[in-house]
């Protein structure tokens, strides 16, 4: 006969399954139940699924389960922690806690309660842009296609369209100034054929090599629409020749002329404003006498 299956052995298979949950779940941040679309019965500001208005502090009068999404619980038996026999439950008679990661409420069944503070999708979702977590902003949080970073709701714009900048003048590799065939979009670094691949280890074929800084999957730089970090001052910015030989000197003059070109003629046309004809006039006539 098999042996029975000890408590221990019991915990460490359910611990796997949980496991196993977590590393499935390939749902985009956005359809998670606990950043969707939520809005304030009070003062109407819409805002992320949370268990209180961020604005009025109102509390939700149809809360959202933050793990399963549901509204009403129909389980007559079983998954609830809290029985309550043939009827269904609405309300604050469904809920059963309240997540400290995403703010939202969990319902009060089992599955729940147990899994939904280890698999929450806002654990560590900070914006990468204003380093604000989800209590300190009311909008719902993505992640950018590019770096795969959290972004809140008022920097997303922003920050997909300035994701695709490296921080050097030019695309070449950092370590050997070789033209850079693989960029990471989280370090902003180019990396040759030969510096993406660490000394000591194995890849597998056909795939993607890691950022040997970070660890990121690294991205071939002719699929992406990469540009370089560019100045509006110094020798990048003054007008003049396009030779790899500039001539620092002449463009400090032109930046003078140009300057003195805009506030010069102020001061001149200030002297001319005080400049009196008669009274030199007068002034000759004295010395004469």
């Amino acid at each position: 006969m098999p042996k029975k299956k000890t408590g221990a052995r019991k915990k460490a298979e359910k611990q796997k399954e949980r496991q196993k949950e977590m590393r499935s779940v390939g749902r985009p941040i956005v359809e998670e139940p606990c950043n969707s679309l939520f809005e304030c019965h009070e003062c109407g500001n819409k805002q992320k699924n949370r268990a209180f208005c961020y604005f009025c502090n109102a509390l939700n009068k149809l809360p959202m389960c933050g793990h399963c999404g549901k509204t009403k619980c129909m389980m007559k038996s079983g998954d609830c922690v809290i029985k309550h026999g043939g009827s269904y439950t609405t309300g604050m008679q469904m809920i059963g806690a309240i997540c400290d990661f995403c703010e939202c409420f969990i319902c009060h069944g089992r599955k729940c309660l147990q899994t939904h503070a280890c698999i929450c999708p806002l654990t560590d979702a900070v914006c990468t842009e204003c380093e604000r977590d989800v209590w300190s902003h009311g909008g719902r949080i993505f992640k950018c296609s590019f770096c795969a970073n959290f972004i809140c709701e008022d920097d997303q714009f922003e920050h997909q369209a300035s994701c695709q900048k490296i921080e050097a003048e030019n695309l070449k590799c950092m370590s050997c100034n070789k033209l850079g065939q693989y960029s990471c979009l989280r370090c902003k670094i180019c990396f040759c054929d030969e510096h993406v691949r660490r000394k000591g280890v194995k890849y597998e074929k056909n795939q993607a090599f890691p950022c040997p800084k970070c660890s990121y999957v690294t991205k071939e730089t002719k699929e992406l629409s990469m540009s370089t970090r560019n100045y509006d001052f110094g020798r990048k910015g003054a007008e003049g020749d396009d030779d790899e030989y500039y001539n620092y000197q002449s463009s400090s003059y032109s930046n003078f002329d140009s300057w003195r070109g805009n506030h010069g003629d102020e001061d001149d046309d200030e002297e001319d404003s005080d400049f009196d004809p008669d009274e030199d006039d007068e002034e000759e006539e004295s010395e004469s006498d």
